[in-house]
Formats: C-alpha cells, structure tokens, sequence
C-alpha cells in the first residue's frame, strides 16, 4: 500500500471484501502500540436490536440520534 501527500491510501479489494468495507463504510483508526488498527463503525442498520436486553428504550433512542447526526456529517 502507499500512502498519498494527503495521507490516504486503498483497502486491498479482498480485505474490502472479508471485512464488508464498501464505498462510504466508516473507518476508525486506532494506535494498536506496534502499528495502526482500523475498525469499522457500524452504521444504524447494524445495530438495530443490539442493546435490546441492555439498554431502556429511552438510552436507545438517545444513542440512534446520536448516530444519525454523525451519519449526517
């Protein structure tokens, strides 16, 4: 991979494809110590059910508008 001046780079297309990165997937990088981690953030539809048995219903509407204002940026 090479990085350009404006410090972005491509995916291989078969790690695209294993992890289910396509156009417009959010990416956040982390610092994993010896190298860079990069790990998707799940869009609302992923997550939809996820906190069923952990959150109140009132938490779970909070965090989905939450996500969706980020979604929106």
């Amino acid at each position: 991979m090479v990085v350009t001046r404006k410090g972005q780079t491509t995916i291989p297309a078969f790690l695209r494809k294993k992890y289910g990165i396509a156009e417009g997937t959010r990416l956040k990088a982390e610092d994993a110590g010896k190298g860079i981690l990069f790990r998707k953030i799940p869009n609302t539809i992923e997550l939809i059910g996820s906190g069923a048995k952990s959150g109140t219903v009132k938490e779970m509407k909070r965090l989905l508008d939450d996500m969706r204002a980020e979604e929106e940026v």
